[in-house]
């Protein structure tokens, strides 16, 4: 049996990198899949690639109307929400000195104001057996010069889900947090193969994670395969944070 047959989704950024992996697991574990966006055609596409069960809202989620429209979408399709898997997110580099209020809003805009606002909306078509799954990074756990702002982003998801696993249990929704370390998506199509060297150096496992690994781990928080699991850190990165 498929480990989330009959279940209903949304990923938030599904459409590339973590959030198109996970969007594709889900599908091919039975759930009807609903994943959202800014860019429409990168939405579309991520609709072809994937097939079956999935469907594309477009929106931006730091946008309160577009917020509202993307649940009142979902529950006009769908009438309920199972899942919920937070990957939007956004990572640029600024030191200290660089650090301007344009770069610290941008980060925390989408890391958590967005996050915070997706769940709240959430929770609200989620019953007994609800999951949500909020990625974070290893960034939220280690020093990590030249992304403060992101790293502290990533640390407010888990400060987030640790409080509301205590909040949404009597309702019976689960809540985790997620935290890859670096793994092959677009955002590293940018970074010179010396950078990709010098990284997995420092990874035991001595490559960059693959997005269908850290999917593997959003499904075993998703599904019933982990119903004694809420307020927990799952890390995925080769060993790299021990």
């Amino acid at each position: 049996m498929m480990k989330l047959e009959g279940k209903i989704a949304l990923v938030t950024g599904g459409s590339s990198g973590i959030g198109l992996a996970v969007a594709r697991r889900f599908v091919q574990e039975g759930a009807q899949v609903f994943i959202t966006g800014r860019r429409e055609t990168q939405l579309a596409d991520a609709v072809t690639r994937i097939g079956g069960q999935i469907e594309a809202i477009s929106g931006d989620l730091t946008n309160a109307s577009d917020l509202a429209r993307l649940f009142e979408t979902l529950n006009t399709r769908a009438g309920r929400l199972d899942i919920l898997v937070n990957a939007s997110g956004v990572a640029e580099h600024a030191s200290l000195e660089e650090t301007s209020e344009e770069h610290f809003y941008r980060a925390f805009n989408l890391n958590v104001r967005a996050m915070v606002f997706t769940v709240q909306n959430a929770v609200r078509y989620m019953g007994e057996g609800g999951a949500i799954v909020l990625i974070g990074s290893i960034a939220g756990r280690m020093a990590n010069p030249g992304y403060a702002t992101y790293s502290a982003s990533k640390a407010a998801v888990r400060a987030y889900a640790r409080t509301w696993s205590t909040e949404l249990a009597p309702f019976g929704i689960r809540v985790n947090t997620l935290s890859p370390g670096p793994t092959d998506t677009p955002m590293f199509d940018q970074v010179s193969d010396e950078v990709r060297e010098t990284l997995s150096a420092q990874i035991p496992a001595k490559r960059l994670g693959n997005p269908a690994e850290i999917a593997a781990a959003a499904l075993f928080l998703a599904s019933d395969e982990s119903t004694y699991v809420s307020g927990a850190e799952l890390v995925i990165d080769g060993g790299m944070s021990a």
